[in-house]
């Protein structure tokens, strides 16, 4: 029961107020799911912007209005702590990426078959979070020499599109218009998984994806850190868990 009281505390001294969470697109389920229970506990009312966290970056450091950022990664994050615009961030979440194809599709059935000559292959791009964890999935593939040096140019040589988030990769190959694509096991939602295969990536080429959570500045705080602290609860990590992220470290 201690270990609840500071939870409950912040739940408690919060007045009721409008929250407004930047978060990363590969998180739209599982805050989706977090702050309808936290608002019905709180009686808060939450609201979310999805988006790259390049995106959400970017509209924060032009001034957009935030209580807190949620980030797929600390490359996105760490700047706006250096300019005073968020506070350091905690991490609430890890992922890791996972390869899919259409489920009817018997030709990519593993990691060496994303070379075949004509295979339609979707992306996030650089600058995206999930973008930059496939590159550096790659680049780890050629340095141990498993499918060859070459292996990351062979295979990003199939590359018919570079999505803006990682959620837009997933929609394409859901929809049969792509044959293969990088995205992160939380992004195989129970809607996308009857469409699907998943082929798992070793975890030794596995980049590890932290995803850190701040109040921004200038917003709500008591209500910012009520929410970071749900989403750090016990509760929380439930729901993430169950919407395939793994938990806090």
């Amino acid at each position: 029961m201690r270990r609840l009281l500071p939870f409950l505390f912040l739940l408690g001294s919060a007045q009721a107020a409008q929250l407004t969470v930047f978060a990363a697109s590969s998180l739209t389920d599982a805050f989706t799911e977090l702050g309808r229970v936290f608002d019905a506990r709180t009686g808060h009312r939450t609201r979310f912007n999805f988006a790259g966290s390049q995106v959400l970056r970017t509209q924060l450091e032009q001034g957009a209005r935030a209580d807190v950022f949620a980030s797929a990664n600390a490359a996105q994050y760490a700047p706006l702590v250096a300019a005073g615009r968020v506070e350091p961030g905690q991490t609430f979440a890890r992922n890791r990426l996972v390869v899919i194809v259409p489920v009817n599709n018997r030709a990519v059935q593993k990691l060496p078959d994303l070379t075949r000559p004509g295979l339609k292959l979707v992306l996030a791009a650089r600058g995206v979070p999930a973008g930059d964890a496939t590159r550096a999935a790659l680049s780890s593939l050629d340095r141990a020499g498993t499918y060859g040096g070459d292996f990351s140019r062979r295979v990003l040589a199939g590359v018919v599109s570079e999505e803006p988030n990682v959620r837009q990769v997933a929609l394409k190959v859901g929809l049969g218009q792509a044959d293969a694509a990088f995205v992160y096991r939380s992004d195989v939602t129970p809607r996308l998984k009857a469409a699907v295969r998943v082929i798992e990536l070793p975890t030794r080429f596995n980049p590890p994806v932290a995803y850190p959570i701040g109040a921004v500045g200038g917003g709500n705080r008591e209500a910012a850190h009520a929410f970071i602290a749900f989403v750090r609860s016990a509760q929380g990590q439930g729901i993430l868990k169950k919407w395939g992220l793994l938990g806090a470290p």
